[in-house]
């Protein structure tokens, strides 16, 4: 792209930006974003290890996208979305062993549950911070 563009080119995607502003940089953290769509990103002491879920079995023949999108969240409602969320928080938890867990997006505003210690609802801010180090060569990625 680069070459074809004439420019400088950065390529990520909103789970990976958003995780750059947020993460910790300690540990395993995974950060999932909650809007039109369901976006995953896995760090790893602060490299970005990119990971795509959303089309990955959830429950009962589902994906994560099938059941935490918006599409899903308008067809099942907030109390029945909100506890798919809760079900896919302890499900990745125990799958990646995640000492965090950052969930951001646009839909996070639909969040009426208690999440676990180790779970932090983010604001959007921490995306445009994420493009920012992206740009700024502090990715945490080669």
């Amino acid at each position: 792209m680069k070459r074809r563009l004439r420019r400088p080119v950065r390529i990520a995607n909103d789970a990976d930006v958003q995780g750059l502003g947020c993460v910790t940089g300690h540990g395993v953290e995974l950060v999932i974003t909650l809007g039109t769509g369901f976006g995953s990103s896995l760090f790893v002491d602060g490299r970005n290890a990119h990971l795509e879920l959303a089309h990955h079995p959830f429950r009962k023949g589902h994906t994560y996208e099938d059941e935490l999108s918006h599409a899903a969240l308008k067809r099942k409602g907030a109390a029945k979305w909100n506890r798919h969320l809760v079900e896919a928080v302890k499900l990745l938890q125990a799958t990646f062993n995640c000492d965090r867990i950052f969930i951001g997006g646009g839909n996070t505003k639909f969040i009426r549950v208690k999440l676990p210690a180790n779970v932090r609802v983010v604001s959007n801010i921490d995306g445009l911070l994420g493009g920012i180090k992206l740009w700024a060569g502090k990715a945490g990625a080669d």
